[in-house]
C-alpha cells in the first residue's frame, strides 16, 4: 500500500514550517504516525564537522549511516529523487512534505496575504488551502491558524482512501 503524501507549498516566508509544526501534534493526537520530508533549495550539511560520520563522508562514502538505540540517519552523499526518498519511508500513516510543488501527491497551499505572493501553479490543482484571506484557487479553504480543521480534511481524505 502506498502511503498518502500531502505536500505543503507556498512561497518562502509564508509560514509552511510553522503550520506543519502545529499540525503534526494535532495529527499525532488522533493516533496517526507522521513522516515529514522537507525540500531545501540550498546546500545543507546534517553532520557535524570532525565527527566520525563526517570524516567518513569527507573520505568519499556515497552513503553514511549513523545509528543509536534512539535514532538513525542515512545520509545520501549523492542526488536522490523525491520519489525514491518517499519510497523508503515505512510504518507511518501519512507523509507531509514541505516545498515539493511538483509530483503526483496532493498539494496543500499556504497563503498569507501579508507575504504578498500568490500560490504557485501546481499540476492537478490544490487538495486544500490554509489561508488568512482569499487565495483565489478552487479548493477547500481553512483558516491559516486552524490546524484542527486542516487535520479534519486530511483525516477525512485518509479514511476515504483507506
Amino acid at each position: 500500500m502506498d502511503i498518502p503524501v500531502y505536500s505543503f507549498v507556498a512561497s518562502s516566508g509564508t509560514g509552511k514550517t510553522t503550520l506543519i509544526e502545529k499540525l503534526i501534534p494535532e495529527l499525532k493526537s488522533r493516533g496517526l504516525r507522521v513522516a515529514v520530508m522537507k525540500h531545501d533549495a540550498h546546500e545543507f550539511d546534517v553532520d557535524k564537522p570532525g565527527k566520525d560520520s563526517w570524516r567518513m563522508t569527507r573520505a568519499g562514502a556515497d552513503v553514511t549511516v549513523v545509528a543509536s538505540a534512539a535514532h538513525a540517519a542515512i545520509m545520501e552523499n549523492r542526488p536522490v529523487s523525491a520519489e525514491e526518498l518517499l519510497s523508503r519511508i515505512s510504518d507511518v500513516d501519512l507523509i507531509i512534505t514541505e516545498g515539493y510543488k511538483h509530483g503526483p501527491w496532493k498539494k496543500i497551499g499556504v497563503y498569507r496575504a501579508a507575504a504578498g505572493n500568490e500560490l504557485p501553479e501546481v499540476s492537478g490543482g490544490y487538495f486544500a488551502v490554509a489561508a488568512d484571506a482569499d487565495a483565489g484557487v478552487p479548493a477547500p479553504c481553512v483558516p491559516l491558524d486552524d490546524v484542527k480543521a486542516l487535520a479534519d480534511l486530511i483525516v477525512s481524505d485518509l479514511s476515504r482512501a483507506g
